[in-house]
């Protein structure tokens, strides 16, 4: 499956244009994981823990957009985008999202 952010593949023609397709999942922060993050906050540096944590939530967001995409039969998808959004306090959900297409 190609997928890229932009809106053509360079040296392929589409198709045909399948539609949406997008994949998420959410979040929640581990609370042992949140001490160590909140004592890092105070004294500064990078939050391994969070970092770490969306990480993995892009990739599963991801996977689970491409999933979708394979099951409408498509070849590629193009724009793909993320957002990121809290839903609650301590969890976030990650939007992976993009447009499924056919290739010639």
């Amino acid at each position: 499956m190609i997928v890229v952010n932009i809106d053509y593949i360079p040296g392929r023609e589409i198709k045909e244009v399948i539609g949406l397709v997008r994949g998420n999942t959410i979040q929640a922060k581990h609370l042992g994981k949140d001490i160590k993050a909140g004592f890092r906050q105070l004294v500064g540096g990078e939050i391994k823990e969070y970092t770490e944590m969306l990480s993995e939530a892009r990739e599963i967001a991801l996977r689970r957009m491409i999933e979708k995409a394979e099951e409408l039969g498509a070849d590629a998808v193009i724009n793909v985008r993320f957002m990121t959004s809290a839903v609650m306090s301590g969890a976030a959900e990650i939007l992976a999202y993009g447009t499924a297409v056919k290739l010639k």
